[in-house]
Formats: structure tokens, C-alpha cells, sequence
């Protein structure tokens, strides 16, 4: 199984993501492509960094229309502020609506997953600025983490751990660093109120330096992300990405760590086993007030995003309502889609997310000839042995459409032809 492992102990912004991806091998015209199809005249700009004696990865997003404040590229960055998604030093500046910034990602030309996570991570932040300011979402305008540098942060992010193609992510807990952060609103305690509230339930503490090291937008991305923050675990590590942070200090490494490998248990030859183990993804929510429509819709749509399967079951919730229980199965890879498609569709305000393993008979496709035209037949095997023959029911149904005859008559020639042949 592929995995994934970052090391907060400087804490995590969009930039520092960005060259740890790259670091660990994400190609750079994937970030680059990503970038473009943005249409916001902005590029990037990669180099290599020192970070208190560790060789890194800096990326710097420029504004097209402000190419000319760019620093010049060196060997070594000693730039104010921390990352790139926030612009401490700049006036209160009316930004861009979580409206605007949702239709600017979907009229991309990405890939569906890149959006996904890309407004999932907007949504998130929307949420946590309009508790804090108690307006409505859609009312909310994103200053620092509105502005080009962020928007490129988030979904060049998203490009690539899309790249990746990780099973599962896991995560440190998170360094917020201490003292003040001047933002758009005033100066703030670290770490910043919108940062707090996307931290909220996640393991966090506080070490080394006076100085914000989780940003609105790192905290966003890793919350889209939804990694595991257990211990870290036992992995053959094949790549290590270091993602710089701006600010150098001598005694303090501000740099994200990003490993990749593939986990211990699964790289090791194994005996044969009586079945495939595998760890997926448990996506769940319980619902009271949605129609059975919109369920059949949820349903439908998780599996053409890639759900292994859908369940639907009916349940008595609080008060005595009779409610639906939503269960989604997944691999790794298309956790964080099918997140956003629950948030999107349906009206739960929370999902419950864990790791279960698996052991799934090995299955085969045949294909048998009847008096009703040709039927797929589903074969299930273990250790080559032939425990289950079923037809398949779309097949059988287009056969007794077309030759007006009951579903079970086809189903049965469909049994008999494959126990004859």
C-alpha cells in the first residue's frame, strides 16, 4: 500500500507543501500545468534553499502583474513573513468571494479530483472565516488567503496529491508556532483565529520560535487532506521531500518533511493467504431530513466518482426521526471527493472517517452463450477453488427486455449454461 508521512515540527503552508511535493519527486510541470489552467496570469518560480544546513525545495508564486516586486532567484531566501498565503505586511484589501474562487476552480480544465479537493479546502476556510466574523459562507471575502499566491497554493496542492496517488496519508502533530500575526482584521494571537477553528480537534502544540507556523491555507490543506494522526507508521520510506519555508533561522529548520513509501507489512513477501487484505477508507453520516431522491442521487454519483460501494440503511435517530445512515466505502485516493460530494449533496454537517482492512475473494469475468444471447458471468475464487457463479443482473435484465421474458429464466439459462460449460 502507498503511504504518505508529514512531519510538522515547523508547521505546514502552502509554499512549504508545494516544495515538499516537489522534493519528493511530484513532477514540476505538474504543479506548473496546474498553475495555467488558472487563466490568473500567475507562474512559479522553483529553486533550491538552505534551511539551517537541510538542502530544500522553495516555491514562490508569482503575480504576473507584479512580476516586477519578485526577488531576484539565489541560493539562499531571506524573505519576510513565513509563506506565501499570507500577506502580512499588505493593506485590508476587499478579496475574492468563496463564490468567485469556486466558479474560478471549476471552469479549470483539471481533473475532477483536483477541483474537488481544491474547493473542499476553500469551503473549509469559508466555514471557519464565517463563524468567526458570523456572516453567512457565501457573504465571506478572503483576504490574504484570496489573494493569487494562495488560490495557486491550494490547487496546485491539490494537483499534486492527485499526482501521488497516495492510499493513505499521516501526519505529526502540528508546531502553530507563538505570538502574533498581524492579518487583515488587526493582530491575533498564534495561532490566527482561522487557523484555530480549522485545528480545532487536531493534535497541535506549541515549540521553539516566536512566530506563526501554520497558516490559514496550510491548515485548510490539511484538513481537505484528512490524514491519519496516529503514531507514524512502520514504512519503507523510497522518497523524502523537505518544502522550505521564507524565513531562515540558524537554529530552527523551518522546513515541511514529506516521506514516501510504501507500508512495511504490504512490501514484504507474504505466504499465500486465504483472500486479498486490504485497508479502505469508511466514509459515514447518518441523515433525517433528506429525500429518498437526493439519497438515490448521493448514492449514484459516490460510485461514478469511484466508491467501492454505497450503503444506504435505515436508522432511528435522535427524538425517535426515522433517518438514513449514509456508508461509503473507498480507497484512499478518493476519500477526499467523495467528502466533498456528501458536503455538497446532502445536508449532514459532519462525517465520521476510519480505516478498515478487508479480505475480498479473487473474481473473474465469463461470459456464457444462452437461448437469450450472451451472459457475463461473475466467478469468485479462493486459492483457485470456485466458491461463487452469479450472473450478472444488468445483463440478464436487457435479455428478458429484449425477448419479453421473466428476469429468472434468463438468470437460470445463465446457470445452467455455465455449469455445463
Amino acid at each position: 500500500m502507498r503511504i504518505a508521512s508529514l512531519d510538522c515540527f515547523a508547521g505546514i503552508a502552502g509554499d512549504m507543501f508545494l516544495g515538499a511535493l516537489i522534493d519528493a519527486g511530484v513532477p514540476p510541470q505538474v504543479l506548473h500545468d496546474a498553475t495555467a489552467a488558472l487563466g490568473l496570469n500567475a507562474t512559479l518560480r522553483i529553486e533550491t534553499v538552505n534551511r539551517s544546513g537541510i538542502s530544500c525545495t522553495k516555491v514562490h508564486v508569482l503575480d504576473g502583474d507584479k512580476l516586477a516586486e519578485a526577488p531576484a532567484p539565489s541560493g539562499h531566501k531571506h524573505d519576510h513573513g513565513h509563506a506565501h498565503d499570507h500577506k502580512h505586511d499588505h493593506p485590508h484589501v476587499h478579496g475574492r468571494s468563496l463564490t468567485a474562487i469556486r466558479a474560478l476552480i471549476q471552469a479549470a480544465p483539471l481533473a475532477e479530483p483536483v477541483k474537488l479537493f481544491a474547493i473542499r479546502a476553500f469551503e473549509l476556510l469559508g466555514h471557519s472565516e464565517a463563524k468567526i466574523h458570523n456572516v453567512p459562507v457565501d457573504q465571506i471575502h478572503f483576504h490574504e488567503v484570496g489573494a493569487v499566491d494562495a488560490i495557486v497554493d491550494i490547487v496546485a496542492s491539490a494537483a499534486g496529491i492527485h499526482h501521488l496517488q497516495v492510499d493513505q496519508w499521516f501526519c505529526s502533530p502540528l508546531n502553530v508556532g507563538s505570538g502574533t500575526v498581524v492579518c487583515a482584521h488587526g493582530t491575533f494571537p498564534v495561532p490566527a483565529p482561522a487557523t484555530a477553528d480549522l485545528l480545532r480537534g487536531l493534535p497541535t502544540y506549541s515549540a521553539h520560535v516566536q512566530q506563526e507556523l501554520v497558516t490559514p491555507t496550510g491548515a485548510a490543506i490539511i484538513r481537505a487532506l484528512a490524514p491519519s494522526f496516529a503514531a507514524r507508521p512502520v514504512m519503507l520510506v523510497h522518497r523524502i521531500g523537505y518544502g522550505a519555508g521564507t524565513r531562515s533561522n540558524p537554529s530552527f529548520p523551518n522546513v515541511l518533511s514529506l516521506s514516501l513509501g510504501e507500508s512495511f507489512t504490504a512490501a514484504i513477501p507474504q505466504p499465500p493467504a486465504p483472500g486479498a487484505s486490504e485497508v479502505i477508507t469508511v466514509l459515514e453520516t447518518a441523515l433525517d431530513d433528506l429525500s429518498p431522491q437526493l439519497l438515490a442521487h448521493v448514492a449514484e454519483t459516490a460510485l461514478a466518482t469511484g466508491a467501492l460501494d454505497v450503503m444506504l440503511t435505515p436508522v432511528i435517530m435522535k427524538k425517535g426521526r426515522p433517518g438514513t445512515l449514509l456508508t461509503i466505502l473507498c480507497n484512499q485516493a478518493e476519500s477526499a471527493a467523495l467528502q466533498q460530494l456528501i458536503f455538497t449533496e446532502t445536508s449532514t454537517l459532519g462525517i465520521r472517517i476510519r480505516q478498515e482492512s478487508r479480505i475480498c475473494l479473487e473474481r473473474a469475468i465469463s461470459t456464457v452463450q444462452t437461448p437469450y444471447g450472451p451472459i457475463r458471468i461473475k466467478v469468485a475464487t479462493l486459492a483457485g477453488k470456485e466458491l461463487n457463479a452469479a450472473p450478472e443482473f444488468e445483463d440478464c435484465r436487457a435479455a428478458a427486455l429484449q425477448h419479453k421474458v421473466p428476469i429468472k429464466l434468463v438468470q437460470q439459462a445463465a446457470v445452467t449454461a455455465f455449469r455445463a460449460g
